[in-house]
């Protein structure tokens, strides 16, 4: 029996509008299909066997001061919380997930506060196997299967963090920073390319890195050559369909 003291219930009390308004999201929009979306299923595949195993946790979080370095560090926090809560392996562990909420942060803030925390963030996450996502109100990320639909608009701010799956490897790519591309790309085969295994995403991710590596030594040789080069990443991608497909979705995420 856990006994709570009165402060811990006052907070409770404050923090569950919220936690209802985000679980209730959560079901009826990424939970369900969506007309717009683009393809069958829910928005997010992974909810309805999450909501189902009961591994999708929330949590309110209210730092002192809404600043990044702040943000930062409590985001560091739920993802080391995340990697030591079970189920830790198997298919159960890619069920879980622990979504953040930021009742604090105002619209306006948002890119400052989520994008920018979510694009700073992510490669120490993609590194230990994991993904950060990031929704609110006002982002145009669009669908990977609809340009016009936005799936990851939310009615507070949130930062989500799940384990990566070998069909995130689209929203690895979404970047025009070639190194931290190349960083995405490594973390990928390293967590997925064991044991001899094979799989078309596995090999679009060998191609696509070496093409990115390609067009990083080229733009590398620009900076001491004089001789012009005109290979750029679309010219490369023409010999892979599946990287320039790709590439024309990048920064989309669902």
């Amino acid at each position: 029996m856990k006994l709570y003291q009165l402060s811990e219930i006052e907070q409770f009390q404050r923090d569950l509008p919220y936690l209802i308004e985000i679980t209730e999201w959560v079901k009826d929009f990424l939970g369900n299909p969506h007309p717009d979306l683009g393809r069958p299923g829910p928005v997010c595949p992974f909810v309805p066997q999450s909501l189902k195993s009961n591994n999708l946790q929330l949590a309110v979080i209210r730092p002192q001061k809404l600043e990044t370095k702040q943000i930062e560090e409590i985001v560091f926090l739920y993802r080391d919380i995340f990697l030591k809560i079970e189920p830790r392996v198997g298919q159960a562990a890619l069920n879980k997930a622990i979504i953040l909420i930021f009742p604090d942060v105002h619209i306006d803030d948002t890119s400052r506060l989520i994008d920018s925390v979510q694009q700073k963030l992510k490669p120490f996450f993609v590194e230990q196997g994991l993904m950060l996502g990031e929704f609110h109100n006002r982002t145009e990320s669009p669908g990977l299967h609809n340009p016009n639909f936005r799936p990851l608009r939310s009615p507070i701010p949130l930062l989500a963090i799940r384990h990566m799956v070998e069909s995130d490897l689209p929203f690895l790519q979404a970047t025009d920073d070639l190194g931290l591309r190349i960083r995405f790309l490594l973390a990928y085969l390293q967590l997925f390319d064991q044991d001899g295994k094979d799989s078309l995403n596995l090999s679009h991710a060998r191609r696509l890195l070496a093409l990115t590596r390609d067009q990083l030594e080229q733009e590398n040789s620009l900076l001491v050559s004089p001789v012009a080069h005109t290979s750029t990443l679309e010219s490369s991608v023409a010999s892979c369909p599946y990287a320039s497909r790709l590439y024309s979705t990048a920064n989309s995420y669902l």
